[in-house]
C-alpha cells in the first residue's frame, strides 16, 4: 500500500511505473547504454528499486527518461563528442562544484562523482526536499561509500542537502557550508547546475527558475557565471512552454549536439546531430546567465516571474523564443533524417 504524502511528489491519480535505459536511441553503442546504469546499480535504479522507490516516495522515486541521456552526456563513449562540452578552459580557474535540482533517486549524481575526473577539491551536491533525501542518502552512500560522508571527508566528496525549490533558506544553508556568505580567501563557487527532467508541474515552474537564478547570482558564483545543463522531455508542452519562455529571457542557451569522432567531413553541420532519441523530443541544453541579468529585480510571485515581469528591467509581460525555434529546427532536422532513411 502507497504510503501518502502532501507533497508534489504524490500528485492526485498517481499510477507510474520504473523505467529501463531501454528507451535509449540505437544511434549510441551498447557502450553507451551500460554507462547510463551500470550493472553494480540495479539494486539503486534498477526496476525492483524503482518499484520501492515510489512506493515510498512517489515520483521522486523513479528514474525520468531525461536521466539517461544525461548520463551519458556526463559520460560517453571515447568514439563520441558533443558540444558545447560540459567542461572547458574557465572550469580550471575554481574548484569543480555540481549542484543537482531534484536529483531523486540520485542517479546523475551518482555518475558525475564516478565518471568526472574530479580531485579533493571538487564537491558534488545532491538536492531535494526534505522528504526524499533519506532515499539520496541511501543510494549514494550505497553507491559511492566513503565520497558520501562530509564536506571535509575524502576526495570526489558527494553531500546531500534539502533544497525545496524556492526556498532561501535552503539555498543560503548551502551557501553558508560553502562559505560563501563569510570572509574567506578560497570560496567555493557553484561551477556547474544539473537539472534533469524538472519541467514538468505548471505550480512548480515559478519555484525551479527562481531557484536557477538564484544559485547563478552572487554569492554562489565567480565572474565565470556557473553552467547549466538541463536534459528535458517533453510531456505536455502547453504546460511546460511558459517555462521555457520565462527561462530564455534570464539564460542563454543552446541544445546540446554530438557527432562520432572523425565525421568532420560530413556535410550535414560538420557531422554534428542535436543530442536526443530520434523521433522524440529530448533535448539536453546548456545554458548560462544573460550578463545583463544581473542588474534586473525577480519579482516576488511566481505568476509574475514566468510571465516574464523584471527581465529586461521592466515590469511587462514579455517571454523568449528561443526554445520555440529550437524545436522548430528540431523538427526540420527529425523530418530530414526520415528522408535520408527512407532514401
Amino acid at each position: 500500500m502507497r504510503i501518502q504524502h502532501s507533497n508534489p511528489n504524490f500528485p492526485d491519480h498517481l499510477d507510474i511505473c520504473p523505467s529501463t535505459n531501454s528507451t535509449i536511441s540505437s544511434n549510441f553503442s551498447q557502450s553507451d547504454h551500460s554507462r547510463s546504469v551500470n550493472e553494480q546499480d540495479q539494486d539503486a535504479f534498477g526496476v525492483v528499486a524503482q518499484q520501492r522507490s515510489i512506493q515510498i516516495y512517489g515520483i521522486a522515486g523513479r528514474v525520468w527518461e531525461a536521466a539517461y541521456f544525461m548520463n551519458i552526456y556526463l559520460d560517453h563513449h571515447p568514439s563520441w563528442e558533443f558540444e558545447p562540452s560540459l567542461l572547458d578552459g574557465n572550469c580550471t580557474k575554481h574548484p569543480l562544484t555540481f549542484i543537482e535540482l531534484g536529483s531523486g533517486t540520485g542517479i546523475v549524481s551518482a555518475q558525475i562523482s564516478r565518471s568526472i575526473s574530479l580531485t579533493e577539491r571538487d564537491l558534488v551536491i545532491a538536492t531535494d526536499l526534505p522528504d526524499v533525501c533519506p532515499l539520496l542518502e541511501r543510494n549514494l552512500h550505497d553507491l559511492l561509500k566513503d565520497r558520501t560522508d562530509t564536506f571535509t571527508s575524502s576526495n570526489n566528496v558527494v553531500l546531500v542537502r534539502p533544497l525545496s525549490w524556492g526556498n532561501h533558506e535552503h539555498a543560503l544553508s548551502i551557501a553558508h557550508e560553502l562559505e560563501l556568505t563569510m570572509s574567506n580567501a578560497n570560496p567555493r563557487y557553484i561551477t556547474h547546475i544539473i537539472c534533469s527532467d524538472l519541467v514538468y508541474f505548471p505550480e512548480l515552474l515559478g519555484p525551479l527558475l527562481r531557484s536557477l537564478i538564484h544559485l547563478s547570482s552572487p554569492p554562489f558564483i565567480s565572474s565565470d557565471y556557473a553552467k547549466v545543463v538541463i536534459s528535458y522531455k517533453i510531456r505536455s508542452l502547453s504546460k511546460e512552454a511558459d517555462f521555457w519562455s520565462a527561462f530564455g529571457l534570464w539564460f542563454s542557451f543552446e541544445p546540446v549536439g554530438f557527432r562520432p569522432k572523425g565525421s568532420e567531413k560530413q556535410s550535414n553541420h560538420n557531422g554534428w546531430t542535436r543530442f536526443g532519441p530520434s523521433g522524440e523530443q529530448t533535448f539536453v541544453f546548456v545554458a548560462h546567465r544573460r550578463p545583463e541579468s544581473f542588474n534586473w529585480d525577480v519579482p516576488d510571485n511566481d505568476q509574475d516571474l514566468i510571465g516574464g515581469i523584471g527581465a529586461n528591467g521592466t515590469l511587462t509581460r514579455k517571454g523568449d523564443d528561443t526554445f520555440e525555434t529550437f524545436l522548430f529546427m528540431s523538427m526540420i532536422d527529425d523530418e530530414t533524417d526520415a528522408d535520408i532513411k527512407e532514401a
